[in-house]
């Protein structure tokens, strides 16, 4: 049976290491934001909000025309259809949420196994939807690296893919927080997702909605830091 109260967290190895690496990686992150090291993760991520929007939009019955990613972090998906009141939000939602998928699946080999093969295949189904030439290149660079990371795993060294699955996380998580601060509650981008609800439903204000979103990406991440605890503490029983 599953434990669900954490009471051995600070009595294994395991976890005391994946709590580390946690609050490592994070401020890691947090201190290199803004530097030209972090360039292609923060471009991975613009393509992760971008198929949010995509997601959403097959979802709900549309068809996505085209999914680019530009070298000044911005990015466009164009699509005809669909429900917009679920779409416009998917972009910072599916960034939030990825972010705690990946931290959470971390917990365990199996777990981030499946989370990098997911992430190889978005990739891979990216290059089907008339990518800018920039995008091409992110995309194979990740899909051969995250290949590479798991081939070590399985044949050399375990557990290297859950570091990098974790780190993956992580970043991913820490960028969705950060990006919609910075575009959603310290300021108002009217080329912003959350701009584009207040124009929907204009008795929310653009900085309110983005406090949602910040709340929901933090939430996301402390429930993917949760699960990946429970997940190593049931491994290790």
């Amino acid at each position: 049976m599953v434990n669900w109260k954490l009471e051995k967290v600070f009595k294994e190895d395991e976890e005391i290491l994946f709590l580390c690496l946690y609050i490592g990686y994070s401020i890691g992150t947090l201190l290199l934001m803004n530097t030209a090291v972090v360039k292609p993760l923060k471009l991975i991520c613009v393509f992760i909000h971008e198929m949010g929007h995509a997601t959403a939009c097959w979802w709900t019955g549309g068809k996505v025309d085209k999914i680019e990613v530009y070298e000044n972090e911005g990015g466009v998906t164009k699509f005809r259809g669909g429900i917009r009141w679920m779409i416009i939000p998917a972009g910072y939602v599916g960034v939030s949420f990825w972010g705690g998928v990946f931290v959470a699946m971390s917990g365990s080999r199996i777990g981030a196994t499946i989370a990098a093969s997911m992430f190889g295949v978005a990739l891979l189904v990216c290059l089907r939807y008339s990518p800018n030439k920039l995008l091409v290149w992110l995309c194979l660079a990740f899909i051969l690296v995250t290949l590479i990371c798991l081939l070590i795993d399985w044949l050399v060294f375990d557990p290297f893919v859950q570091f990098v699955t974790l780190f993956y996380g992580v970043f991913i998580g820490w960028y969705g927080i950060m990006d919609i601060y910075d575009d959603t509650v310290s300021r108002t981008v009217e080329a912003s997702d959350a701009y584009a609800c207040h124009k929907m439903w204009t008795c929310c204000h653009p900085r309110f909605v983005g406090v949602q979103f910040a709340v929901l990406a933090i939430c996301f991440q402390a429930l993917g830091l949760y699960i990946g605890l429970v997940s190593l503490a049931d491994d290790n029983v």
